[in-house]
């Protein structure tokens, strides 16, 4: 239990130190697994063999002096993401079987700085609401949120120190808030999602799943890497991680137009934390043109669905989950002039949101309704991350607050866009403050 809960950067100065071998730190990982896999479900792929075969690979860099930044790490991948040597089935029985012949462009990133691709994680019907057979680790009768739930699952579990999610709507965020571990999505068009089963050109974000802001930092220095095959990623962008926080930090406090979907617990512990946190926060009300934010983007996901995922409901409609069939058939109706309207109503908001960041550092609201679910077909709502991230702007669940069962909700911070770095360093004040004032 002592190894794994360590931090990935503890991991690391241990290797590097010889006091840990990386086959250590994963058989580590693999006993916990086979422990509490069949109570959890997070992993669709894991091969023991494989992960210890790259364990001892990377041994031998550590001894060879040819160690990259993430050396030895294991990292868990969600399923809709190619791996070479591991199926990609995308949470679909029509996608059973399915060996892609090379890697996405992120795993070629993580293999190339020595990480260890542990296996692949549980994720909705192509990364929808159908669950997976994955469940919360915090209560085992909750969902661990979608759609990225195995990958927060074995976070949350210490079943890996680190894995890599995908958000659409609130992939990323909700889960981590469920889990009560964080979630980063960074900035759109940092990450590439080359090797990524699609649902939405315009929404699909790459993220990543830790247990400290640390970590998601070491991970984020290695994937948010400029890809040509990705016509969406940002040239010239640069991760810089010397970066220095400038004080005093300014937070904007957003309930938003979706704050009646919040349940009360929630409602009422977010409040607190505003009130009592030891940092300079003002209420900010983002007006009425974000009044159809949630709808806008609606439209732009359930038009992006029909589109990417016709064919499949096409040749074999019998074989997909009913929820994947419903939100297919919620997009078939969107029309070119509402998806370019919603497109266009975007494009005011982000205008807007780019003058309230000339006096907000971050804005604070929250990352879900308010605790998992009591219900494993049930995935949660995306309802408070989803405008959030049709904006494109990078955000970070952190597990500040409890629910009524004492069960893990996260509070949501967002960032000017690719500010990324400054984020995870505000994250880091924040919980420094915290830790202080407790």
């Amino acid at each position: 239990m002592e190894l794994i809960k360590l931090s990935a950067n503890e991991a690391l100065k241990m290797m590097e130190e010889d006091s840990l071998s990386s086959e250590e730190y994963v058989e580590a990982f693999l006993k916990n697994i086979e422990l509490r896999e069949d109570d959890v479900g997070a992993w669709i792929f894991l091969d023991p063999k494989l992960a210890l075969e790259q364990a001892r690979e990377a041994d031998k860099r550590q001894k060879d002096n040819s160690a990259g930044k993430l050396n030895g790490l294991p990292i868990g991948i969600k399923d809709i993401i190619d791996t070479k040597d591991m199926p990609t089935e995308n949470g679909s029985h029509l996608c059973k079987n399915r060996k892609p012949s090379k890697d996405a462009h992120l795993v070629r990133l993580l293999r190339d700085e020595g990480a260890v691709i542990m296996g692949k994680c549980v994720t909705t019907e192509f990364a929808l609401s159908g669950p997976g057979k994955t469940k919360n680790p915090k209560d085992l009768e909750c969902t661990p949120g979608g759609s990225s739930s195995g990958s927060a699952a074995a976070v949350s579990d210490y079943m890996v120190p680190l894995a890599i999610g995908s958000q659409t709507g609130g992939s990323v965020l909700r889960p981590a808030s469920f889990t009560g571990i964080l979630g980063f999505k960074p900035t759109f068009g940092t990450i590439s999602r080359s090797g990524m089963s699609p649902i939405s050109q315009r929404l699909d974000h790459p993220g990543i799943y830790a247990n400290c802001v640390e970590d998601i930092d070491l991970v984020a220095s290695v994937i948010l890497s400029y890809d040509s095959n990705d016509l969406d990623m940002i040239q010239n962008y640069q991760y810089n991680r010397t970066m220095s926080l400038n004080k005093p930090i300014k937070f904007g406090f957003v309930r938003g137009p979706v704050w009646n979907f919040g349940d009360e617990d929630m409602k009422h512990e977010i409040e607190e934390f505003v009130k009592n946190a030891q940092l300079d926060i003002e209420e900010l009300d983002l007006g009425k043109d974000f009044d159809d934010a949630a709808k806008a983007h609606e439209i732009i996901m359930n038009g992006s669905i029909a589109n990417s995922l016709i064919n499949y409901y096409q040749i074999d409609k019998s074989n997909l989950h009913p929820f994947t069939v419903k939100r297919i058939e919620a997009g078939i109706p969107v029309s070119a002039s509402d998806y370019i309207s919603a497109i266009e109503q975007a494009k005011k908001m982000e205008q807007i949101l780019k003058q309230i960041f000339k006096k907000y550092d971050a804005i604070i609201t929250p990352a879900a309704p308010g605790q998992a679910p009591r219900d494993l077909m049930n995935t949660g709502n995306a309802i408070f991350n989803g405008y959030w991230t049709m904006m494109g702007v990078p955000a970070i669940s952190l597990p500040f607050l409890k629910g009524k069962d004492d069960l893990p909700i996260g509070i949501q911070f967002i960032a000017n866009w690719r500010e990324d770095l400054k984020l995870l360093e505000i994250c880091k004040y924040i919980l420094e403050k915290e830790k202080l004032a407790n």
